[in-house]
């Protein structure tokens, strides 16, 4: 099996870090503009207004939680010498997959592999 070069992890890991501060940064701002919304005055129209924003923002939260973890994932296999590696197929994932979505679990095979067996079983 062939290993990633110190350089490309290093690249990934760079990368992953920045995405995550980034992230990190779309979150605290998230919060501060949600916490200045006015969500129990006004009239129905108002509240309904702010009932949509208040679910627009905990989705985007949601979003944003799941796409931390999985950069938390990807370091912690950065670090465990696992990244790379396709969770499906144990084989390696493809190097430009990895430079787009340095968090991927799974290489393209692994991927069409995982959709196959879940509308296998969606029916």
């Amino acid at each position: 099996m062939k290993r990633l070069s110190d350089a490309f992890v290093a690249e990934c890991k760079s990368k992953l870090l920045d995405i995550k501060r980034q992230i990190m940064n779309r979150v605290r701002s998230g919060r501060a503009e949600f916490e200045t919304l006015d969500r129990f005055g006004g009239d129905e129209a108002d509240q309904t207004m702010s009932v949509q924003a208040e679910y627009e923002f905990l989705s985007n939260q949601y979003r944003l939680k799941d796409q931390l973890l999985e950069i938390e994932f990807a370091l912690a296999r950065i670090q465990d010498g696992r990244f790379g590696i396709c969770e499906e197929t144990d084989e390696p994932i493809e190097i430009e997959r990895l430079r787009v979505l340095p968090w991927t679990r799974l290489s393209i095979e692994g991927a069409e592999i995982r959709e196959a067996t879940k509308k296998k079983y969606a029916r």
